[in-house]
């Protein structure tokens, strides 16, 4: 097979960008169907409930099962090893299709489906605790950066996060067009949310500038090292095959 040419790697790229994009799709259809169902059938589990022990209603497996954690894998006795290879086994043959996270609560080693298994309901301490971290501060504008994204429908908008994150972190966004959640096939970064002077532009232009400077000092580095060992080898083959001997 000969060499892809560049235009040929670029609609490689692109078809497989959008057949990852339309699987996470189906995944979140998938997720909200399974949700939508455990509301109607009554599977999920109240506080008094799960506290009182009563077993996960989508497998039937105890949730607070008083094992304890496990422990890992390195400083586990043959014999722990030999109880942690068969219930691995029969987590997969129970949920190995089902194409989703696992999880646990602590002080128990029983492992539960994502897909099948919903999760127990958080504490009113809990549920405080993680709110004060979504909504306890309002996100300052000159932290946000834009980015335009294309989906699996073909539509464009724009839509903003963290300037910490290097790329579009979410997978599947709703497209106002649609009405529905869509893949994100492609996320172009646009620039800062808001930057009426210029001041984080500046502030990434100069640190594209160190690093790419660093970056530039680095292959200096390295080339004078090639040099020498060129120079080295051109020295050998120059001497008398005598001295070389």
């Amino acid at each position: 097979m000969g060499k892809l040419t560049e235009e040929q790697r670029l609609q490689r790229s692109q078809a497989r960008a959008r057949r990852e994009a339309l699987q996470a799709e189906e995944d979140d259809r998938r997720r909200e169907e399974k949700r939508k169902q455990w509301e109607r059938e009554g599977t999920y589990l109240s506080r008094e409930e799960f506290a009182a022990g009563h077993p996960c209603r989508g497998c039937g497996e105890p949730i607070l099962d008083g094992l304890g954690d496990r422990p890992p894998l390195l400083q586990m006795t043959s014999d722990e090893r030999a109880e942690h290879d068969a219930e691995e086994a029969r987590y997969k043959e129970r949920h190995g299709e089902c194409r989703a996270m696992r999880w646990t609560v602590s002080g128990s080693r029983t492992q539960h489906c994502g897909h099948c298994c919903p999760s127990p309901p958080m504490g009113e301490e809990q549920a405080k605790a993680i709110a004060k971290i979504l909504f306890g501060h309002k996100a300052n504008k000159r932290d946000l950066d834009d980015w335009d994204l294309t989906l699996t429908c073909d539509h464009t908008l724009r839509r903003t996060q963290h300037r910490d994150h290097q790329r579009f972190s979410t997978s599947v966004v709703q497209c106002p067009t649609c009405g529905k959640r869509r893949g994100v096939v492609d996320a172009v970064h646009v620039g800062p949310t808001e930057d009426p002077d210029g001041e984080v532009q500046q502030e990434r232009l100069a640190a594209e500038l160190r690093s790419a400077e660093a970056n530039l000092k680095r292959q200096r580095k390295a080339a004078v090292k090639t040099e020498q060992q060129i120079a080295d080898i051109a020295e050998r083959l120059g001497e008398p095959q005598a001295l070389r001997g």
